[in-house]
């Protein structure tokens, strides 16, 4: 909870690490919803008979998504880290800077494998294989 005697410019600054959260958590959003839309593409495509092994290539940029997503993660995780330290005035006014933030939550394998992370993905790419063995049995 924020103390009643905060600064103006130490509001700010906490609105703009705010914002950053906020934005980092949409790119997350958007990031799932691209797999999602990559996902159902590349299955329909090769559910319409061109090349039943075409649902395959799906895993290869669900992967990346996964790593991409998980960076947002990390530095999502890190900003709010950074608003921690910020309220409990062990920061720099106006200091953006999380290089120097570290800790088991911020590490990126922790982001990785985070429960929101790895079953989003991992339930994807079961997904694609489900529909590469259906297709293959259709044949």
């Amino acid at each position: 909870m924020l103390k009643q005697d905060y600064s103006e410019m130490e509001m700010k600054h906490l609105e703009m690490i705010e914002s950053i959260i906020a934005r980092m958590g949409q790119n997350s959003f958007a990031l799932k919803g691209w797999a999602m839309t990559l996902l159902v593409a590349l299955c329909a495509f090769s559910a319409a008979g061109t090349e039943r092994k075409f649902a395959l290539v799906a895993i290869v940029p669900i992967i990346a998504f996964w790593f991409l997503d998980s960076c947002y993660l990390q530095k999502e995780r890190k900003y709010r880290e950074l608003y921690k330290r910020v309220t409990a005035h062990e920061s720099m006014l106006f200091d953006m800077d999380i290089s120097e933030v570290t800790g088991k939550k911020t590490a990126f394998v922790k982001c990785l494998f985070s429960v929101t992370e790895w079953l989003f993905y991992l339930v994807c790419i079961v997904a694609i294989v489900a529909v590469f063995i259906w297709l293959m049995h259709e044949q």
